[in-house]
């Protein structure tokens, strides 16, 4: 495996402990970034540390300082920040296994994936890993990282097993402050249904490359079009016009079928037997007569 691990340890389920290695399963999005130009210069915009009254300083002479009031600080320095910091146990021990609906989707933070360390520990990996998968359960412990601890949760993926960290609890905001003013009531039950049958209708598989950063893109292309010397005119669509935008009024029923019935609205309902009854019957066009053989 070409990527360093994150982590080497051992996972301990009571007495039994099993030698893995955990490496992050997540990378950084292709992000682009900007740095600050003088434009007449063209020359970087650099920075400078300075106190007011007194300019510029060494950095050898800044320190770090927690702001306990206004204006008055704690001052630390590294070697008394560094005191603090747990030291990076290599033990995971799950001392509680929960079922993993139990566990709100907003605690769960990044994600790592866990592999056996060596042959010898590969049995003993995959007993726990089936047994979360054949319990539908999820371990939990804490596990020192780095110089901070975190709660962790273990569960079954593929062949192997995931890590994701998990969020305490003071790092959540409570949703009830945010939900608190919205109404309780049931919604329509005719509103409800073609809202479920749109959702059906959409409904599919997830895939992960279908999806797309649009405004990295967009920021790719603007940039080659400068390098190049071209300008780019971006147009509004048509979409969201003042029109549109002035009003919240929405004829939620109409636009909820028009979702339904696709481009060109609801679809035409059958005619009624009776119309079709009373509407005349076609003729079928004479044939020709059939010509004589010479």
């Amino acid at each position: 495996m070409a990527a360093r691990p994150y982590w080497k340890g051992q996972i301990r389920l009571a007495l039994v402990s099993i030698p893995v290695e955990i490496y992050s399963a997540t990378k950084s999005g292709a992000t682009i970034a900007f740095n600050q130009i003088h434009e007449p210069s063209g020359k970087r915009i650099k920075y400078e540390k300075v106190v007011p009254g007194i300019g510029p300083v060494d950095v050898d002479d800044i320190v770090k300082g927690f702001e306990y009031a206004k204006g008055e600080y704690v001052l630390l320095d590294e070697e008394e920040i560094e005191g603090v910091k747990l030291e990076s146990k290599k033990t995971l021990e799950l001392t509680q296994f929960v079922e993993a609906r139990d566990i709100d989707e907003i605690y769960f933070e990044k994600p790592y994936y866990v592999v056996p360390a060596d042959d010898l520990a590969e049995e003993a990996f995959i007993v726990l890993r089936e047994a979360l998968r054949r319990s539908h359960k999820v371990g939990l412990g804490q596990l020192a990282m780095r110089g901070r601890e975190y709660v962790v949760s273990v569960k079954a993926c593929g062949r192997g097993l995931v890590m994701e960290t998990l969020r305490y609890a003071d790092e959540v905001n409570k949703a009830a402050s945010y939900f608190r003013d919205i109404g309780e009531g049931d919604p329509d039950e005719e509103l409800l249904d073609l809202a479920t049958t749109l959702i059906d209708k959409k409904t599919g598989k997830f895939d992960a490359t279908d999806f797309h950063d649009r405004y990295v893109e967009a920021l790719r292309e603007l940039i080659d079009r400068k390098k190049k010397g071209k300008t780019l005119n971006i147009e509004s669509d048509g979409e969201g016009s003042a029109e549109t935008r002035g009003s919240n009024v929405v004829d939620l029923m109409a636009a909820l079928k028009k979702s339904i019935g696709g481009r060109d609205g609801v679809k035409a309902k059958p005619a009624a037997k009776k119309a079709a009854a009373k509407a005349p019957a076609k003729k079928a066009p004479a044939k020709a007569p059939a010509r004589k053989r010479a």
